[in-house]
């Protein structure tokens, strides 16, 4: 119950603690007054099969007030409790409370504002389009930041990369160790050898894009073939 109303994200602080015991508080009630549940009533296996019984689905407080093992005292406690709770407006709470956690989440410092009886009434009224927004619990993912596609320092192979491109067109089949040891030959005091990683990350890119060119290289002489004389061909084919 709990990781279904707050999720999973990382909480701390007074401020945080403050939100879930208010959470808490409505859920608490709403759960066990309001949320009916299944409960296994026996459960038989013949071979590989296994049936599963029920009892039929009923509230933690309708079970209680079921046992025997509960006074008439605790009995009438809960019934006076449970008539004086209303449901919208612990739902109510219980939503306010994820959006103010979810917030926390996201590192937005904010405070939960005091409900009045007019917001609830655009809670209620909103109930059939809540959906739409999506889920306010804390589990949603922060938002993908966009790629940094710019440097923040100098390329450390921004003198020789013309060059060592062309060394790589030339001889695609050089590893970056090799490719390293002649750009220490050619250019000594460049490109020393803790630059390798910077090295076999630009090789990677590069053989990449050669792989790119060699698998789409004929995809317009595909559509081409495929165009106007496609149903010439296909009609030979049948024929």
């Amino acid at each position: 119950v709990v990781r279904r109303l707050v999720g999973y994200r990382r909480l701390e602080g007074v401020v945080a603690a403050e939100g879930l015991g208010r959470l808490y508080a409505a859920s608490r009630f709403f759960v066990n007054f309001f949320q009916p549940s299944f409960k296994l009533k026996e459960k038989e296996r013949v071979g590989s099969k296994v049936t599963k019984r029920y009892h039929p689905p009923e509230t933690p407080c309708s079970r209680l007030m079921a046992s025997s093992e509960i006074s008439d005292d605790a009995k009438e406690r809960l019934r006076s409790v449970g008539a004086a709770l209303d449901p919208p407006r612990l739902l109510d709470e219980i939503r306010a409370a994820q959006h103010y956690l979810a917030g926390l989440a996201a590192g937005v410092v904010q405070h939960i504002p005091a409900r009045t009886g007019t917001e609830l009434d655009q809670f209620l009224r909103s109930l059939g389009t809540t959906w739409k927004d999506g889920d306010v619990r804390a589990t949603h993912r922060p938002k993908a930041t966009p790629r940094r596609d710019w440097r923040t320092r100098k390329d450390p192979l921004g003198a020789v990369i013309v060059e060592l491109r062309a060394w790589f067109e030339e001889e695609a089949d050089r590893n970056s160790k090799e490719l390293l040891e002649r750009l220490k030959r050619e250019h000594p005091g460049v490109v020393g050898d803790g630059k390798i990683r910077t090295l076999q990350r630009r090789l990677k890119d590069w053989r990449h894009e050669v792989a790119r060119r060699l698998v789409f290289a004929g995809k317009d002489e595909l559509d081409v073939g495929f165009g106007a004389n496609s149903t010439d061909r296909a009609g030979s084919v049948q024929n």
